[in-house]
């Protein structure tokens, strides 16, 4: 198992986060999204996209590594994991469960219900979420953040409840 610690990130991460999201994205993305995505998504957008998400991302470091080297993230917007990374290097080692049970439980204080999007050609994310307890709440259409807006994209809600009843 990876060593690995979670804290709440820094503007200074914001290279290394971007990184992560940006190889993260074309594995589980590249051929399961519209290619009108796939035009927004190289480095430079991901670098762009994450300051505004800083406040809300917690990350995993590698505390061995120069600095703390960041191996994953967690974006939590409302009720909503909004992204999810582990660096692939990493990816098995108990990273993703961590960051997702920090995102479940952030959620917990606030909703009774996470939820989070996911393509339907990422079976391995998604076998990951129902291996956590997340079941397959149906089709949306989630608007995907792009360069001057948004584009809607295809994906299964995903949903689980997080807070006592």
């Amino acid at each position: 198992m990876t060593s690995f610690e979670l804290r709440v990130a820094t503007s200074d991460d914001t290279e290394a986060i971007a990184q992560v999201w940006y190889t993260g994205w074309a594995d589980g993305h590249r051929g399961n999204v519209p290619v009108e995505l796939e035009a927004h998504r190289n480095l430079d957008q991901f670098r762009a996209r994450v300051p505004a998400r800083i406040a809300t991302t917690t990350v995993a470091v590698n505390p061995g590594g120069p600095g703390g080297t960041v191996v994953g993230f967690v974006v939590v917007h409302d009720a909503e994991i909004e992204q999810i990374y582990v660096a692939a290097a990493t990816r098995g080692s108990g990273i993703a469960d961590a960051l997702l049970r920090h995102g479940e439980h952030q959620i917990a204080a606030r909703f009774p219900i996470a939820w989070l999007a996911v393509v339907a050609g990422n079976a391995r994310a998604r076998r990951f979420y129902e291996r956590s307890g997340w079941s397959d709440a149906g089709a949306i259409d989630y608007p995907a953040e792009i360069g001057g807006g948004t584009l809607v994209i295809p994906t299964r809600r995903y949903e689980k409840p997080v807070a006592p009843r």
